[in-house]
């Protein structure tokens, strides 16, 4: 998955979501060593969302080492006027997929619990989703932010076919 790089610096204050924590051992020949892996997705609620991995023996050194990570990947999506996606797109990672839906104002956001915090955090006011496939939180945010990313945004389009953006809509 490709993700273009945004300074967070010239962003207002990220949020961040821890999405799982999960302890993971391994054995050794004295024993197991136990550390934990922090899923951790930030977002400035103004269409600007970032996904990061982080990894250490205590728990709260791998949610920091993840916050740095999902700063340094931020990515920008496109919304429309009522705070919503532009339109209907399935985004997939691995054997995950995820239906977001363009959904009129008021629907607010319907969406499981991986999904529905890169939605908070993105700032999607109103957006229905389904997850398909696999449950694998991580896989399930993934997928998300693959089908945000993925989004056309309806100016670009035109421009790019020459025409004016009246000419898409019904």
């Amino acid at each position: 998955m490709e993700r273009s790089n945004i300074d967070a610096s010239q962003l207002g204050e990220l949020n961040d979501k821890v999405v799982t924590i999960k302890r993971v051992v391994k054995t050794v020949k004295g024993g197991r060593n136990m550390k934990f892996s922090a899923l951790v997705v930030v977002g400035d609620g103004n269409g600007h969302v970032g996904v990061g991995h982080g990894k250490s023996a205590e728990i709260p050194e791998a949610i920091r080492k993840g916050k740095e990570d999902a700063s340094k990947h931020l990515v920008k999506i496109a919304l429309d006027e009522v705070g919503s996606v532009t339109h209907d797109y399935i985004g997939t990672y691995g054997s995950a997929q995820v239906l977001l839906k363009k959904s009129p104002d008021g629907t607010g956001i319907i969406a499981g619990g991986p999904a529905r915090t890169i939605c908070e955090l993105a700032g999607i006011k109103n957006i229905r989703t389904k997850s398909l496939g696999s449950n694998n939180k991580q896989n399930v945010v993934l997928a998300t932010l693959n089908g945000l990313m993925n989004m056309k945004d309806p100016q670009d389009v035109a421009a790019r076919r020459g025409k004016s953006v009246d000419d898409f809509k019904n």
